[in-house]
């Protein structure tokens, strides 16, 4: 008797820890990815400042993952769903197939920036990617960053202390940055910013055109709407969360008025047998937290279940975001609770405990050693 066939879609961070969890469960498992590894939509700041520190722990070959040996791995771009013949279409850029499956996972993540794209790429192209932007910004004098979520202001801060003669400005529209962590947590980072030399303008909402391209580094001067005269800079930097669900291969009764996919409690699609979402494309709460808050884990303990004629657990969405911030600083890494209190694992620790024991052994259940 042939196994039940789960096919990921979509293998970046929730993705790939599904396909992970769901390795070893009796199916046989299908991922679907755009690239040709894992390039995390986590550390924004952390890339554009050290690419190669952030691609040691950020950018990973998916045959260097132990628990996908078992699976196969499509690297391919998603264009359809046909719910009634159970199959999604993928395309190579060749050639276009459908690939049945019998659970449907729907992890294709959103678009936000010039780092988060759904684009079909090579390990040459996304290579370029990252080099091209690290190289702007290292030949730029001034730094505008526009935006007040995470990405914002780890970018501000890690360019800031990789480059300490770029003169780096963060702007962003309300009285304070992080709006969506605990205000503990902009104290704190509020201090970083400033000791790292960053010029703080809170108050300031950037006007943005009809049409205007925020998904790549711009030039000044950018102009408020807020009411201030128009800042010039070098380099300007859009975080400004215009995220995108990468739903477009989907039917539209699967999504939301924003395009993110509908799900129930239980990470299940209403209305698509067998088809369950779960990361950032997920409208799990207003707040999108299964991917922070590891629903990876649930959704594939629900699959199994589903399969097993169990029932199922349901996700339960922090009130506040929470987590790494900042990224990795010269003194280690900061994790901020829901509460707004900030934890620091030292510098050492990083590289001796918290990669290689806690997130590749740990979380990722085994990654082999690099061969680049």
């Amino acid at each position: 008797m042939s196994r039940p066939r789960v096919v990921v879609a979509g293998l970046g961070d929730s993705g790939l820890l599904t396909a992970i969890h769901l390795a070893r469960a009796h199916v046989d498992v299908v991922g679907v990815s755009s690239k040709p590894g894992l390039v995390s939509g986590q550390e924004l700041g952390l890339r554009l400042a050290r690419p190669e520190r952030w691609a040691r722990d950020y950018r990973i070959g998916f045959d260097r993952f132990r628990r996908l040996d078992g699976a196969e791995v499509v690297h391919a771009e998603l264009t359809h769903l046909d719910p009634a013949a159970r199959t999604v279409t993928v395309d190579d850029g060749t050639t276009a197939r459908p690939i049945p499956y019998d659970v449907l996972v729907v992890a294709t993540g959103v678009s936000n920036g010039f780092w988060r794209r759904p684009a079909l790429q090579t390990e040459a192209e996304v290579t370029a990617t990252i080099t091209a932007a690290h190289a702007r910004l290292a030949a730029a004098g001034s730094l505008l960053v526009v935006g007040g979520g995470a990405a914002a202001v780890a970018s501000a801060l890690q360019c800031a202390t990789r480059w300490p003669a770029l003169r780096v400005t963060l702007a962003f529209p309300g009285e304070r940055a992080l709006p969506q962590h605990h205000p503990n947590t902009w104290t704190h980072v509020r201090r970083r910013l400033l000791a790292a030399g960053v010029d703080l303008r809170p108050g300031h909402r950037a006007v943005v055109p009809d049409g205007f391209d925020c998904d790549r580094i711009t030039t000044g001067p950018v102009a408020w709407s807020t009411g201030q005269p128009p800042y010039p800079a070098d380099a300007v930097l859009w975080a400004i969360g215009r995220v995108r669900p990468n739903t477009g291969w989907l039917p539209a009764e699967a999504l939301d008025e924003q395009g993110f996919v509908r799900v129930g409690p239980d990470l299940r699609v209403p209305g698509l047998a067998g088809v369950f979402a779960v990361g950032d494309v997920a409208a799990t709460d207003p707040l999108r937290t299964s991917a922070r808050g590891r629903a990876d884990r649930l959704v594939a303990a629900n699959v199994r279940a589903h399969l097993a004629g169990r029932p199922l657990g349901e996700f339960r969405p922090a009130r506040r975001r929470w987590g790494s911030v900042l990224g990795v600083e010269d003194d280690g890494l900061r994790v901020f609770t829901a509460s707004g209190r900030p934890f620091r694992f030292p510098a050492w620790a990083v590289g001796a405990v918290l990669q290689p024991w806690i997130v590749r052994r740990g979380i990722y259940r085994g990654i082999r050693g690099s061969r680049r």
